[in-house]
């Protein structure tokens, strides 16, 4: 059961189309979004380490420069110099280290006050890390009265030993709440420009998908008229081979014994089963091209699959020579796929399976459909490609080419090549397989296999992308 797509929802390809275009722009969105990330990561720390760069160079230019202005004489250090140096006016934090040989700092000169400076413990290690570095320390330390500060410890030589050590410290929240400030302006830009590259790759995806719109509504539009202008002249052919048929008939009724009676009888016959067979035929290839462009999709139901079987090869024009074996069998399909499908099946056997009248076996199993002929078969080498496009019984090995010219020589046609590729296309739509293998005691066995057990939650699925055509 075909389901046409209604003016009031959209076409599985147009809906394709649309999540494609959703998906560019979330994939252009993201990508921008991860390169903006990764250049403001880099840009925030990079402004880390430059502010840390600057404020280190800062504060220990300024201790350098204030231990050379204080200097000890004969044992005594002279601070005075701090008083009037303009390197000392400009500190946050200032205070001196002092200590004799083997014993603790004592602190000097604090400014503003004691609680600016970091606790005794803290000092007594930035002093052993300037005796054991001999030059200049930097490290960050909290106050004893809140606050974080980065501090730099600059020695003082007493002679040939460290005798105290000039502690600048300089405060980091300034420079934190610039940083912060930065990486508040950078989230924001970030968040405005993904948002703009968003609304940009959508309008790049709707203008690029525009020739597509455009080709799928002509595809359809194409499609509706083809399937008009071709099942119009098919039914007219047929309305004229049965009146040609009709009027032949009782021409010749009172003379029914003359030679060609039965040879006209045949051929009128035989056309109308060529019209009925063209007329499947082009049915079953618009139905494929419209699955396939996504004008419709299949709509898989519950059904009886030996009812289907049954009925589908009692419609065909020789199904006298064809022997059904069914037993109840429920499977989710598409009853006209699926009946076409084992038509194709039937009629191969029977064009390629041997003289006209040869017969026929159908079995219906749980989930597998067989057709078995009593021909000569096909070479294991082009069992697969016999399901391709345009291979007929002509074109398929040694086997088939005795089949088509025995087919030939009974006046059956050989084909157009469709037959077996839309039999593999329909499995694959129901999540199944058609192969063929060897029957016992010869010929050749056709198999259609159906899944039992499919989720009726997946039943709906359009399947219409090439990639699920086995052809």
């Amino acid at each position: 059961m075909i389901r046409r797509t209604t003016t009031s929802s959209l076409s599985p390809a147009v809906a394709r189309l649309r999540r494609t275009r959703r998906l560019m722009t979330l994939l252009f969105a993201s990508t921008t979004a991860a390169c903006l990330v990764v250049l403001a990561v880099v840009a925030v720390r990079i402004d880390s380490q430059s502010r840390r760069s600057g404020l280190d160079h800062e504060v220990g230019s300024r201790a350098v420069g204030l231990s050379r202005a204080v200097w000890f004489d004969t044992g005594v250090l002279h601070l005075e110099p701090l008083r009037e140096d303009e390197l000392a006016q400009g500190a946050q934090v200032l205070a001196v280290l002092q200590a004799a040989p083997g014993q603790t700092p004592k602190v000097r000169n604090v400014v503003p006050g004691r609680s600016s400076l970091p606790g005794r413990d803290r000092l007594d290690e930035v002093w052993r890390s300037v005796l054991a570095e001999q030059g200049t320390v930097l490290v960050s330390a909290p106050a004893a009265g809140g606050g974080r500060l980065r501090w730099a410890a600059a020695p003082v030589w007493d002679e040939d030993r460290i005798g105290a050590a000039v502690l600048v410290g300089t405060e980091l929240a300034r420079s934190e709440r610039d940083h912060d400030l930065l990486v508040r302006w950078l989230a924001l830009g970030c968040t405005a420009l993904v948002c703009c590259a968003a609304a940009v790759g959508h309008l790049l995806s709707g203008r690029a998908m525009r020739p597509a719109l455009r080709g799928l509504a002509q595809q359809e539009q194409f499609l509706a008229e083809a399937a008009h202008e071709l099942r119009t002249p098919l039914a007219t052919l047929r309305l004229v081979v049965e009146r040609g048929s009709s009027s032949g008939t009782s021409g010749i009724s009172g003379s029914s014994g003359a030679p060609g009676a039965s040879g006209a009888s045949g051929s009128s016959n035989e056309a109308l089963r060529l019209v009925d067979r063209l007329s499947r035929l082009v049915t079953g290839l618009l139905a494929r091209a419209r699955l396939e462009s996504g004008a419709q999709r299949a709509e898989l139901v519950p059904l009886r699959l030996d009812q289907l079987v049954e009925t589908t090869v009692e419609e065909l024009p020789d199904h006298e020579s064809v022997t059904v074996s069914t037993e109840p069998v429920v499977v989710l399909g598409d009853p006209d796929l699926l009946a076409q499908a084992v038509r194709n099946l039937v009629e191969n056997a029977q064009r390629h399976g041997g003289p006209a009248g040869s017969p026929v076996e159908v079995t219906v199993a749980p989930g597998l459909v067989t057709v078995r002929d009593h021909g000569a078969g096909v070479p294991p080498a082009d069992r697969e490609r016999v399901f391709g496009r345009g291979v007929t019984g002509a074109s398929s090995g040694a086997g088939a080419d005795s089949q088509s010219r025995a087919a030939t020589a009974t006046g059956a046609a050989s084909g157009t090549g469709a037959g077996l590729a839309i039999v593999r296309w329909v499995a694959g739509l129901h999540h199944g397989t058609a192969r063929l293998a060897d029957a016992p005691g010869g010929g050749l066995l056709a198999e259609l296999r159906l899944p039992t057990d499919v989720p009726r939650a997946s039943s709906s699925s359009s399947h219409e992308g090439p990639g699920t055509v086995g052809a």
